[in-house]
């Protein structure tokens, strides 16, 4: 067979002149037939007519030429159709071949193989999951079984934001507050009072016994030991206290305070002035806080720098000191110190107070510690000063006469919100408000005999002259909302209560005179009584004077 393949292939010319057609897109083993479409080329009619006329010149040539072109197309097709025939043999060995070598190596036995090799590794993992599971799990149960309750407080939680509810307003709940407050805060106060006795020497004996036992520990270092001596003891007296014994372990003596039964139902006057004794202690416990605050804010923000320059310097030397003496040494100073100062020093200068204002120097400095109100008002007196000293000397060196005394001078200089104040009222220069009331007092005017509501009520600022009561109204427009009223036309002054249903005494000043109906009010005065006592003590000496002067 392959002597014949042989012969095939060298019958016409070599197998790299042609096409390789098993290579062509278009090859197939249905395109080898026998056969095989032929061109034959076309011939113009001029052509076909000197072939069909025999008698025509060169039909000889013609004839000849013909039959060269036949032969030459057929060894063409032969020749094809040879090498079609190798392709088509080629073919059929490479499949003998790769049909033999699938035999031969058996590629479907191996990839059995590898699929039960497969199973089989997928069968050992399982098995060993499922053992090391059932030893995880043993082990997990075993720990949790110890340490689960331990882990378990460890665990991380989110935090939760709850929001308090708040109470409405009591007056019940609010007397039971403040006594819950009280009875809180009494084991501090208590204590207190009973170290401010022992520095003050209430009891001669108990004070020298704490003396001569502080100073003695303190100088063996047994001063840490004896604090926490004493607060077992407290603690076990607390205890026999509890138990129902009755010890009284205080140098002052304990004042009971009467228990005042809750009231079920109060007045609506009653709750209100429960209600205002409440803000006002809270007012005062807050300003006092906060003046402890500011002043250490102060102190160390060098708001006083010639006092934080003490402090500095004393901080210091104890830096300095601490750094090149024993501990020992440093605690044994302070703790003398602590002592002489705590039962002498601060005795001596309770009983004389010249001499702690003198030499008491943590006193002095607390004392001369200003607040933010002190000093926003020194501040706004600076400021005040300044202004009214420039304009004083401007208005002096430019239009003041010769002869004026100080007394007219500051009394045109003094001005109201709208202007001079004698402009303002009406009145001659020489008038002008008291000392006491310079800046006025600021209230509401009530005049009964009016019916409109703009004319019933008029917000303003009252001031008192030598000779007159002046309310400046607030509202803008013309003079006639000021209200001028003469001393001498008084006929009636007396403290005023506005509202009958609030408690205390009110906070207006009633004053009658021939031209009112009825009294004119000026309420809701802050200063009332402080008021009251100028206008009447002004009042009374017009009058005093008047009646002398007709005598």
């Amino acid at each position: 067979m392959l002597k014949r393949l042989d012969k095939i292939r060298f019958r016409g010319h070599k197998r790299d002149e042609f096409l390789d057609l098993a290579e062509s897109p278009n090859a197939s083993d249905t395109e080898c037939g026998d056969e095989i479409p032929v061109k034959i080329p076309r011939t113009s009619p001029r052509d076909n007519e000197e072939l069909r006329d025999p008698a025509g010149p060169g039909t000889i040539i013609m004839a000849s030429g013909v039959q060269d072109f036949n032969r030459t197309e057929s060894d063409r097709l032969n020749e094809i159709k040879g090498h079609l025939e190798i392709a088509l043999l080629e073919k059929h060995f490479l499949q003998e071949e790769l049909r033999k070598l699938r035999e031969e190596t058996n590629a479907e036995t191996l990839r059995q193989e590898l699929e039960k090799e497969r199973q089989r590794r997928l069968e050992l993992e399982q098995k060993v999951n499922e053992r090391s599971h059932t030893v995880c799990s043993r082990l997990q149960k075993w720990f949790y079984d110890k340490f689960g309750e331990y882990v378990e407080d460890f665990r991380f939680q989110p935090e939760e934001n709850t929001v308090e509810t708040e109470e409405p307003l009591s007056a019940r709940r609010l007397t039971e507050n403040m006594r819950r407050l009280k009875r809180g805060a009494k084991p501090v106060t208590n204590f207190v009072k009973n170290l401010s006795a022992l520095s003050d020497w209430y009891s001669i004996y108990t004070s020298a016994i704490a003396f001569i036992i502080y100073m003695n520990a303190v100088w063996h270092g047994w001063a840490i030991p004896m604090f926490l001596f004493l607060a077992i003891l407290r603690l076990s007296l607390n205890y026999l206290i509890a138990r129902g014994w009755r010890i009284q372990w205080s140098i002052v003596p304990e004042v009971s305070e009467p228990m005042e039964p809750p009231k079920e139902d109060l007045t609506v006057s009653e709750k209100f002035q429960l209600v205002l004794d409440v803000a006002q202690k809270a007012q005062n416990l807050f300003g006092k806080m906060a003046d402890i605050l500011e002043k250490i804010k102060n102190l160390f923000m060098w708001v006083q720098p010639e006092i934080t320059q003490k402090l500095y310097i004393t901080l210091w030397a104890a830096f300095i000191a601490s750094c090149f003496l024993p501990y020992r040494i440093i605690g044994l100073a302070m703790g003398l110190y602590a002592g002489i100062k705590f039962f002498l020093i601060d005795f001596i200068f309770k009983r004389c107070p010249r001499l702690r204002a003198k030499y008491d120097t943590p006193y002095i400095i607390w004392t001369s510690l200003p607040t933010d109100p002190q000093l926003k008002e020194r501040s706004n007196a600076t400021v005040s000063r300044r202004l009214q000293t420039a304009a004083s000397r401007s208005y002096v060196g430019s239009s003041a006469p010769a002869g004026i005394n100080k007394d007219e001078d500051s009394s045109r200089f003094h001005t109201t919100k709208r202007g001079n104040f004698h402009e303002v009222f009406n009145l001659s220069e020489n008038e002008r408000p008291l000392a006491v009331c310079e800046n006025g007092w600021r209230c509401c005017l009530i005049n009964r005999d009016r019916k409109m509501p703009t004319d019933y009520i008029r917000n303003g600022i009252l001031y008192v002259t030598e000779n007159y009561l002046c309310f400046e109204s607030s509202k803008s427009g013309s003079s006639k909302r000021n209200k001028v009223i003469k001393l001498t036309d008084i006929t009636d002054i007396q403290k005023y209560k506005v509202l009958s249903v609030l408690p205390g005494s009110g906070m207006g000043i009633a004053v009658s005179t021939p031209s009112t109906q009825k009294p004119l009010v000026f309420g809701a005065m802050v200063h009332r009584d402080e008021a009251f006592e100028t206008i009447f003590n002004q009042y009374m000496k017009i009058t005093s004077a008047s009646s002398n002067s007709e005598s």
